[in-house]
């Protein structure tokens, strides 16, 4: 039966999930379980979730390069599909498997690598975050048979929180801000993840949109906002520089994607949407027509439909509303005028009005 200070240190563990600083969260959920267990060395590991590599996030009496050098060879071994398979961590002392023969005591791993490290007991449990393995835990000690079956169900109780830990993406979308509702994935050179609880990004692998993703990464701006279709569907799309904390797994630098369907905003044309946005750049009615192959009078005539659309009193004001709400539809070379840099919400935007002219 769990004792009242294991209770205690396992609500501890649970609390820290609110923590935004990750990294500092992770190692005193270990130093919370080396208080309730027996504990010599430990690990706590996660999953890139591009690569796959075990990343430590947080670890006791061991390197980062050692435990991640042990986590490659380990998960190659039967002992590591015996942990992920099970709910109940497994130990050195109540190995679970019902074949002696394979039990972790009499594997090379156990010869090899934990025995002469001076190690007689250790626990492993894979860490789960809505729904997927994200990481993994190992407790050693010098003390054998150490991880009785108590021990085995504190830990089994703490893997919710701890999966949730070491996830990478567990936070991603409170970090930008991102409304609840809606579509996002994390989009970096290696691949598209997803994040937990949100459907994956349709945009994010539209062949049309890379070039756009692969531009607003280049610039180091810190947001855009814009409207995309798809498969005859509208979408207002959000793109925001993601930046992996020191110590946490995942690209360095990604873009997260966010996206929710709508209609056209002020019941504009596609078209209209189209030169709003070129006017929002600052060119004129000539440069417009000359760049979507259109008259200088058709161009007019739409700068007079989303005028009266929108309200606007002026040109001027019509591209403003455009940068300020995102009512854009740009191309890739039209993201410098748009994109809102890191420490300035609004600098963009004021740049961009600046650049503004009420040309005919």
């Amino acid at each position: 039966m769990l004792s009242h200070h294991q209770i205690a240190a396992a609500t501890r563990i649970g609390m820290l999930t609110r923590e935004r600083d990750t990294v500092s969260a992770c190692a005193q959920a270990l130093d919370e379980l080396g208080r309730a267990l027996p504990l010599d060395v430990a690990t706590l590991l996660s999953i890139d979730p591009l690569t796959g590599e075990h990343i430590q996030v947080a670890g006791i009496g061991y390197t980062a390069e050692t435990s991640q050098a042990m986590a490659a060879e380990f998960i190659g071994t039967p002992w590591y599909r015996n942990v992920v398979r099970q709910d109940m961590p497994p130990s050195i002392s109540e190995d679970a498997d019902d074949d002696p023969g394979q039990r972790f005591r009499h594997g090379w791993f156990y010869a090899e690598r934990v025995r002469p490290a001076g190690l007689r007991d250790a626990i492993t449990g894979a860490l789960r975050h809505d729904g997927r393995l994200v990481g993994l835990i190992t407790l050693s000690t010098r003390h054998p048979d150490a991880y009785d079956t108590e021990a085995r169900r504190l830990l089994a109780s703490v893997l919710p929180a701890l999966g949730a830990l070491a996830d990478p993406t567990a936070h991603t979308g409170d970090l930008h801000g991102l409304p609840p509702e809606g579509a996002a994935s994390l989009v970096a050179d290696g691949g598209s993840v997803d994040l937990p609880g949100r459907e994956r990004a349709r945009v994010a692998a539209d062949e049309e949109f890379q070039p756009l993703l692969r531009a607003f990464a280049e610039t180091g701006g810190r947001r855009l906002r814009l409207l995309w279709p798809l498969d005859g569907i509208w979408y207002r799309v959000s793109l925001h520089r993601h930046t992996t904390s020191p110590g946490l797994t995942g690209p360095a630098e990604a873009v997260l994607v966010h996206e929710t369907p709508t209609e056209l905003p002020y019941g504009l044309s596609p078209r209209e949407l189209e030169v709003l946005t070129r006017a929002a750049t600052g060119q004129t009615n000539q440069a417009i027509a000359q760049a979507l192959f259109l008259s200088p009078r058709t161009v007019h005539s739409h700068i007079e439909h989303l005028l009266r659309k929108t309200g606007a009193a002026s040109r001027a004001e019509a591209t403003a509303l455009a940068v300020r709400d995102g009512l854009l539809r740009p191309t890739p070379d039209h993201l410098g005028h748009f994109v809102e840099r890191a420490g300035t919400e609004g600098g963009d935007r004021r740049r961009a009005s600046h650049n503004l002219r009420p040309s005919r």
